[in-house]
């Protein structure tokens, strides 16, 4: 009856699936059933030299790049649990042994305008799902970004490395409550979409400089080149 009645009340809401547009709840039962659920080995083209083998649960396109969006830009925090999910998926893939994963971190500017950080609360979510599969993982936010750095959308691969050179950095007060909690473990840097792989490689250069291990990048989608490279 319960869910009878929030249906109901999505239905009066005005609210439709991001996928099907479907009136009712942000997303329905048929696009969730259709979510991708095997991750697959995700590299940009080109490779950032030294990127750590990256993990996506789909292409950022149709359904995938709708969920992404409405979290992100539209507030629609239910979509948090499928996001999660699916990045939990990726994850999974670079998992061996204790890992944290860490979120790629976005300007506080950015997250003031949206009232929420998306990137953080799929990363906590996404090790809360692997622990309870009996997975030795948790989640901590170990990277800050500096002051600066312009908005990534609609920046190419040549203009994304050079705005995020140097741009983010691992704190001391993070690594000693990581290293009370935990001691010696490996990261796996997660962020909801792998395009360039800049800010991946980025995130990966900082904790590496502070003597971590980075185990893996996990995304929740990847772009697919569509155009053919410059020569």
């Amino acid at each position: 009856m319960s869910e009878l009645l929030a249906a109901a009340a999505d239905l009066l809401l005005g609210g439709r699936c991001v996928g099907c547009g479907v009136p009712g709840r942000p997303l329905c039962a048929t696009c969730h059933a259709g979510l991708p659920r095997e991750p697959f080995a995700a590299a940009p083209d080109p490779v950032p030299p030294g990127l750590a083998p990256a993990w996506a649960c789909a292409e950022y396109d149709g359904t995938a790049r709708a969920l992404v969006l409405g979290l992100k830009e539209r507030r629609l925090l239910g979509l948090a649990r499928p996001l999660s999910a699916m990045l939990a998926a990726a994850a999974g893939e670079a998992v061996d042994g204790p890992v944290v994963l860490v979120p790629v971190p976005s300007r506080a500017s950015t997250v003031r305008a949206r009232g929420h950080d998306p990137t953080a609360t799929m990363t906590v979510r996404a090790a809360r799902l692997l622990a309870s599969s009996g997975r030795d993982v948790s989640a901590t936010r170990l990277l800050r970004l500096g002051r600066g750095v312009l908005d990534q959308a609609g920046l190419d691969a040549e203009a994304r490395s050079a705005n995020l050179d140097g741009a983010m950095s691992c704190p001391s007060p993070g690594l000693r409550r990581l290293a009370r909690r935990r001691g010696d473990v490996r990261v796996v840097v997660c962020d909801d979409v792998l395009t360039t792989g800049s800010t991946a490689r980025e995130a990966q250069r900082a904790l590496e400089a502070v003597g971590l291990e980075v185990a893996g990048i996990a995304v929740v989608a990847a772009t697919q080149r569509r155009t053919p490279r410059r020569p």
